[in-house]
């Protein structure tokens, strides 16, 4: 990686053409007096905790996946069917009278 240094009056002034430089890969030195004070790197991109695809094969898509629900599985979704004890245990907001 090349690097380069430039003081801080230059750095204010040229900021634009060292991020450019930046983003071709070199590296800047901002110094005051001479002295090394920051440094200017191009920013890595992140990779993915999860490659795409890596399931692959891995399963498959039923071809009645988008069919509609049976009754039965349909009714438990709305809790039909449930006595109020059932119903209660679900969370229910009824009182018992």
């Amino acid at each position: 990686m090349k690097s380069m240094e430039v003081n801080i009056h230059q750095a204010k002034t040229h900021l634009s053409k060292l991020l450019r430089c930046t983003m071709a890969g070199e590296e800047v030195v901002i110094a005051r007096a001479g002295r090394p004070i920051a440094r200017l790197v191009p920013v890595q991109p992140k990779k993915s905790p999860f490659p795409l695809g890596i399931d692959e094969g891995a399963f498959e898509v039923p071809e009645d996946f988008d069919d509609p629900l049976p009754p039965e599985l349909l009714a438990a979704f709305y809790a039909e069917n449930l006595s109020i004890g059932q119903q209660a245990k679900r969370g229910s907001k009824r009182r018992r009278r």
